[in-house]
C-alpha cells in the first residue's frame, strides 16, 4: 500500500477554520505538512483546527476577498517557513440570488460572491506562483463545486464563480505545466457542512435521491481527494477537475 508522505512540505489552506477547509488542512498535517490555517472571522475554530494539525501548524487570519490581505497572508507564510508549496484555495461563500433582488443588491451581492469564491483564488495562485517558481514547483488545488457544470437556480452568482475557477485551473495548469508547477480543481456535491445544513434541511430528501448510494458526503470524503492530488502520486496530472458528488452528476 501506498503511503502518502508530505514531510517537509509548506501547504496553505484558505477557509480552514471549518467544514472541508478543515478536513483538508487535518488531512495533509498528518501525512506530514506544515499547514497554514487561513481564516476569517471564526478565530476559536480555526485554533481548533490548528490543535488538531499539530505543532507545526500556523493560523493566518484574513480576508481572501480583499487582495492587500491575499499579500499579507502569503507574507505571514513565508515569514514563518520561507516557502510554499501546496496552496489549496477553499475559502467561499454561497448565498441565495434571484433577479427578483433589488438591483444594487445584486450589484453588491455579485460582487462580494466572485471577490470572495474566484477572486480570491486568482489573487493568492498569482502570489503563490512566484516563490513556486523560485522554488521550480509546487501545487495549486482550488475547490470548486457540482454547481460549475450543473448550473443552478438559486445560487446563480456561486454557480458562475465555481465555473471560472474551473477554468483558470486550466489556464494555470497550461501556463506553468513546464515549470513544474501543477494545478488541479476538485468540485464537490453536497457535502453534509455548515454551508449545506439549510439546504440539505429544505431538500433533503430531493438532494439524497440524486445520488445513487442515497449518501451524502462529507468533508473527509474532499480531503481524500485533494490529499492525493498533494502527494507525488498526482504528478502525471495537471488541468483536470475531480468531481467528488457521490455520482450525482456526471459530465
Amino acid at each position: 500500500m501506498l503511503e502518502i508522505n508530505l514531510k517537509d512540505k509548506v501547504a496553505l489552506v484558505t477557509g480552514a477554520s471549518r467544514g472541508i477547509g478543515k478536513a483538508i488542512a487535518i488531512a495533509l498535517a498528518r501525512a506530514g505538512a506544515k499547514v497554514a490555517i487561513g481564516y476569517n472571522i471564526n478565530k476559536a475554530a480555526a485554533a481548533e483546527t490548528a490543535k488538531e494539525c499539530g505543532p507545526q501548524s500556523l493560523v493566518v487570519q484574513g480576508n481572501v476577498a480583499r487582495p492587500a490581505e491575499c499579500k499579507r497572508i502569503l507574507e505571514t507564510v513565508l515569514t514563518s517557513s520561507n516557502k510554499i508549496d501546496i496552496l489549496v484555495n477553499n475559502a467561499g461563500i454561497a448565498e441565495k440570488d434571484s433577479v427578483g433582488m433589488d438591483y444594487r443588491a445584486w450589484v453588491n451581492h455579485w460582487q462580494r460572491t466572485l471577490d470572495t469564491n474566484f477572486l480570491s483564488a486568482v489573487h493568492m495562485s498569482y502570489l503563490c506562483l512566484q516563490p513556486m517558481l523560485r522554488q521550480q514547483g509546487g501545487k495549486i488545488i482550488n475547490v470548486s463545486s457540482r454547481s460549475a457544470f450543473r448550473g443552478e437556480t438559486e445560487y446563480l452568482a456561486y454557480a458562475a464563480s465555481k465555473a471560472a475557477m474551473v477554468n483558470f485551473t486550466r489556464c494555470l495548469a497550461r501556463t506553468f505545466a513546464t515549470r513544474n508547477i501543477l494545478a488541479y480543481a476538485v468540485a464537490p456535491g453536497f457535502i453534509e457542512t455548515d454551508m449545506a445544513v439549510e439546504d440539505l434541511e429544505r431538500y433533503g430528501e430531493e438532494i439524497r435521491a440524486q445520488i445513487p448510494s442515497g449518501k451524502v458526503g462529507l468533508p473527509g470524503d474532499v480531503a481524500n481527494v485533494v490529499l492525493f492530488l498533494a502527494s507525488d502520486l498526482s504528478n502525471y496530472i495537471t488541468g483536470s477537475t475531480i468531481d467528488v458528488n457521490g455520482g450525482s452528476y456526471l459530465h
